[in-house]
């Protein structure tokens, strides 16, 4: 959630925000809102202060009470009377004001939970992702001397993919991997997680199923609420995550953690589930868009500090290149365009690496920064050296996503026999196998 004093200071920033990436709200609304929510507040406050201040008139005029008489107790009786009848006055009041204060508050706040994050001003202006800007590219992209297969073909010659009983027992979007196939599939997602685990992230466990206000928090609803699997047969409240990021980010779901703790940094294996709503007959070949996926994720709480932030922003993009280095694969960093960065996302990063299939890089990893929206969201604060309690800063990174970089390994490693080498990275995670033969 934004600032709600920067918004009052500077509306039009946030018009400009939600314009640049799309977002449709109403911020006159919210500014409307907020003023008759913030006079609301204003009397009532003014009604407690006299609440108290009547009471303590009442008890300063009943020793006077007491000691008067005749016409000079009349009319001290008369005062205490009108007296008496105003905390009555003021309570109807009071609880007239609750009602119409809690009539405020609701669409109030849902409309704030649309609010975007402005992005950086760094971030380049786009519509979509034809308009994100290449910063750099790694490797050679293979030139093959013979007729490549794509990943769908490779993995069912070589028993390691089998999308047509995946699709009869789940539906579209669905898939096995078997033998060698989830061999592979583990042995990238353990090189991963020792790989960031080195770079001293705690390893966590998460649960996949989160109530609502870690969705909420993250910043994943209400907007992407349609790409989320609901548990309606469970808890009407329950859903599967589309990220360790949401576990992860709401671990410290309104705790104030110490400035010397900071920064925290976690990393999570787990399963992932997205609808892929909207998505019809997009992507629909073989493994680059499918509804369940296994991902290692890191985050990062820091200090309120824009320079630390970005500062880690480049580590952790850093580590997921270093992981494609180490598997010589491909691949390109762009810097996301305005139109295609998320609510809460102030910046972005992508890698997309080479997919010879797809004759054209493919995205597999995403680093966003997120400065304090989601912290605000959830309640994630720190106690700095001077006592301030301020909210953290926050980011995450893909590490990998599998099966989705299966397709650049299976299908750059291809051989003319349709044998596939194994990386030298990914080899001692493959029980010492070299190659994968028919």
């Amino acid at each position: 959630m934004i600032d709600l004093s920067q918004l009052r200071d500077n509306p039009e920033r946030f018009r400009d925000a939600a314009a640049a990436k799309r977002i449709n709200v109403d911020i006159d609304q919210i500014l409307k809102l907020d003023a008759e929510h913030r006079k609301l507040l204003t009397e009532q406050q003014q009604i407690t202060a006299e609440k108290n201040m009547v009471g303590r008139q009442i008890g300063q005029l009943a020793p006077q009470l007491k000691n008067a008489v005749g016409d000079e107790k009349l009319e001290l009786q008369q005062k205490m009377k009108q007296m008496q009848q105003r905390p009555t006055q003021l309570k109807q009041r009071e609880q007239e004001l609750s009602k119409l204060i809690g009539g405020i508050e609701s669409p109030l706040n849902d409309l704030l939970l649309h609010v975007p994050q402005p992005p950086d001003q760094t971030v380049p202006v786009g519509a979509d992702d034809s308009d994100n800007v290449e910063l750099r590219k790694w490797g050679e992209v293979r030139k093959f001397d013979f007729e490549p297969k794509d990943h769908v073909r490779l993995g069912r010659d070589l028993g390691m993919i089998d999308i047509e009983r995946g699709v009869k027992l789940s539906g579209t979007r669905s898939y096995f991997l078997t033998g060698r196939g989830a061999l592979l599939h583990q042995a990238v997602l353990r090189l991963a997680f020792d790989r960031i685990c080195g770079h001293g992230f705690k390893p966590m466990t998460p649960p996949v199923m989160v109530r609502q206000p870690a969705l909420v928090g993250t910043g994943y609803f209400p907007l992407g609420r349609d790409q989320t699997y609901a548990m309606t047969n469970e808890d009407p409240e329950l859903f599967l995550v589309g990220t360790a990021e949401v576990p992860l980010m709401s671990y410290h779901m309104d705790e104030i953690l110490d400035e010397t703790d900071l920064p925290r940094r976690y990393v999570a294996q787990s399963s992932c589930f997205r609808r892929e709503a909207g998505t019809y007959g997009k992507d629909t070949h073989g493994l680059y868009r499918i509804h369940q996926f296994d991902k290692v994720e890191q985050v990062v709480l820091c200090k309120n500090d824009i320079i630390e932030s970005k500062g880690w922003h480049e580590k952790i993009l850093s580590y997921a290149e270093q992981l494609l280095q180490e598997l010589k694969l491909p691949y390109r960093v762009v810097d996301v365009c305005t139109g295609e960065l998320g609510q809460g996302q102030v910046a972005k990063f992508d890698i997309e690496t080479w997919m010879p299939s797809r004759e054209s890089y493919g995205e597999t990893h995403s680093a966003s920064r997120f400065y304090d929206f989601q912290a605000r969201r959830l309640n994630v604060r720190y106690r700095d050296g001077q006592g301030k309690v301020q909210f953290c800063h926050s980011l995450n990174n893909t590490v990998i996503a599998s099966p989705r970089i299966l397709i650049p390994l299976m299908e750059l490693y291809q051989n003319p026999d349709g044998s596939i080498c194994i990386p030298k990275a990914l080899t001692p995670y493959m029980n010492g196998m070299e190659k994968i033969d028919p």
